[in-house]
């Protein structure tokens, strides 16, 4: 098990805070025969999760009791990003055990899809996001999703629409930063801008209810649905069109949170391990329905200036492809982990 923080190419800005790097684990498991199994967990240091060293103590638990018992259940306990480097793990070496690719093991028969990727773009002027929009459009990206809450959102989302025309979606996140008046006047303000859908736009599901009757703008929730109960429970109460899954939030691979309401991933600003296992991830979501379709924000390596993977970016423009070979099908870079460890 290894702590390790990739660095930003420039600060990552949002409305909860700025960050400088990203901290990680990577958990390497072996078994008795040899097979190496990697998972990877984040801690969601903005949004005030579990500390990274809690992280990193909860996995060295499970492991000594693993090695002591041969039990390699997780507590209900562990913290959702330690169940997450554990259980990727976990699925990793089964897949490389039997010879297939990690979205095999529930879904044998699916032809694996490439996914296709929105753009992240951190808080900044509204200048400084076009331009940030026009890097990732220079490569192919259709998709722009601004990180809203802390600065001048009308001219962001004008800057963005004005530069880049029509053609491409826009979609907002403001991390529950809004009170309900202040979304609903805001959203007032950006529906003309055709605007793809809101991610999180104020704190509570109840208040997400009232604010769906307010606008036409699709709701999406993010922080305020993590289980599958929560997922149900944000289905009755009518509060939003979709919920995005990030599997370090969730502490599970099935990203389909019980089919209570459509899904789709996004990135807990993952390293290469937990980008391609939520690559796999997304194989098993439904395959019909205007959802279905739906970009994931699974394109945040860009925003990293280094990588620990041996493949290099694993992005192939906005599409990210299912890495190939068995299990997740990722191979660490030894030197460059060793420079990025903690």
């Amino acid at each position: 098990m290894i702590p390790y923080a990739l660095p930003f190419r420039k600060p990552y800005v949002t409305a909860r805070g700025s960050l400088d790097r990203r901290e990680m684990v990577l958990l390497r498991i072996r078994t008795g025969d040899g097979v190496t199994g990697l998972g990877e967990g984040v801690p969601m240091s903005l949004r005030g999760g579990t500390a990274l060293g809690d992280v990193v103590r909860e996995i060295k638990d499970w492991g000594e009791r693993a090695i002591s018992t041969g039990e390699t259940t997780v507590p209900d306990s562990t913290s959702a990003p330690a169940r997450m480097a554990i259980l990727i793990a976990l699925t990793d070496v089964e897949a490389r055990v039997n010879g297939v690719p990690a979205h095999r093991l529930s879904n044998p028969d699916a032809t694996p899809l490439t996914v296709a990727c929105n753009a992240t773009l951190t808080t900044d002027t509204p200048a400084g996001v076009l331009a940030q929009a026009e890097e990732w459009a220079a490569d192919g990206f259709k998709v722009f999703k601004l990180k809203l809450g802390s600065a001048d959102d009308i001219g962001q989302v004008r800057a963005v629409r004005g530069g880049l025309g029509d053609d491409v979606a826009i979609r907002i996140d403001a991390n529950g930063t809004w009170s309900l008046e202040e979304a609903t006047r805001i959203l007032g303000e950006l529906e003309p801008l055709g605007i793809e859908l809101a991610e999180q736009p104020v704190a509570t599901l109840e208040e997400m209810a009232e604010l769906r009757s307010r606008t036409s703008i699709p709701l999406v929730a993010d922080e305020s649905v993590s289980t599958p109960e929560e997922a149900a429970l944000a289905a009755s109460l009518s509060a939003c069109d979709a919920v995005t899954v990030k599997l370090s939030k969730t502490g599970s691979l099935d990203a389909r949170l019980g089919d209570s309401l459509p899904t789709y991933l996004s990135s807990a600003l993952d390293g290469p391990v937990g980008i391609a296992a939520a690559a796999h991830a997304a194989q098993a979501l439904p395959r019909y329905g205007p959802w279905s379709t739906v970009s994931h924000g699974l394109a945040t390596e860009r925003l990293f200036s280094a990588t620990i993977c041996e493949q290099g970016p694993l992005l192939d423009g906005p599409l990210l492809p299912v890495p190939s070979g068995n299990g997740l099908g990722i191979t660490i870079d030894e030197p460059s982990l060793e420079a990025y460890r903690l």
